[in-house]
């Protein structure tokens, strides 16, 4: 859960320590999870594992103002064709989840991982929108995780709903006052 949390504070700050961190994170939590026998959650952190190793190249090579890369407006083709992906992707977890496996809330957990997945993806592209759409994603996993008996996790997830706040309004003058990226 630290490294988690460290690396959501790094983000925020745009600090590309954040990358490393969160590479080391997903890959303790998918020990845990094959551990555990969540095969798909270990396959998520995969996944992750790999955005965690993209954002850090992209990051490396992004503009940067007082040695941090500087945050984007979401435009173009990033902005509708990684949600376009997502809802079918969804919806073939969703039902892969509700056919397959004894998942208590399949169609509410696969959407919640491809837009996660989505915010990770605009996280790395340095599109300062990842923070608006983790504020909605970790809202929702935090009644998700308080209505399946998971209150700790829970807790967690409405820490990183505050950390995005934090990030949103960090990103947000970095992007509107170049000169003081540093902030």
């Amino acid at each position: 859960m630290a490294l988690s949390v460290g690396a959501v504070a790094l983000t925020t700050a745009r600090n590309g320590w954040c990358w490393p961190l969160g590479l080391a994170s997903v890959l303790v939590y998918a020990v845990i999870f094959l551990r555990a026998r969540l095969y798909s959650d270990a396959l998520l952190q995969v996944v992750y594992a790999v955005l965690e190793v993209y954002g850090w190249w992209h990051w490396r090579r992004a503009p940067q103002a007082l040695g941090r890369p500087m945050p984007r407006h979401l435009h173009g083709r990033d902005g509708w064709l990684p949600p376009a992906l997502a809802v079918p992707a969804a919806l073939a977890l969703g039902a892969g989840m509700a056919h397959y496996t004894d998942a208590a809330v399949p169609w509410l957990d696969a959407a919640l991982t491809a837009a996660s997945l989505v915010a990770q993806y605009w996280m790395a592209r340095l599109y300062r929108a990842n923070w608006a759409l983790w504020i909605a994603v970790d809202a929702i996993y935090v009644g998700l995780y308080w209505t399946r008996g998971l209150p700790l996790t829970a807790a967690l997830y409405g820490g990183f709903i505050v950390l995005a706040v934090h990030g949103w309004r960090r990103w947000t003058a970095a992007a509107a006052a170049p000169a003081s990226a540093g902030a």
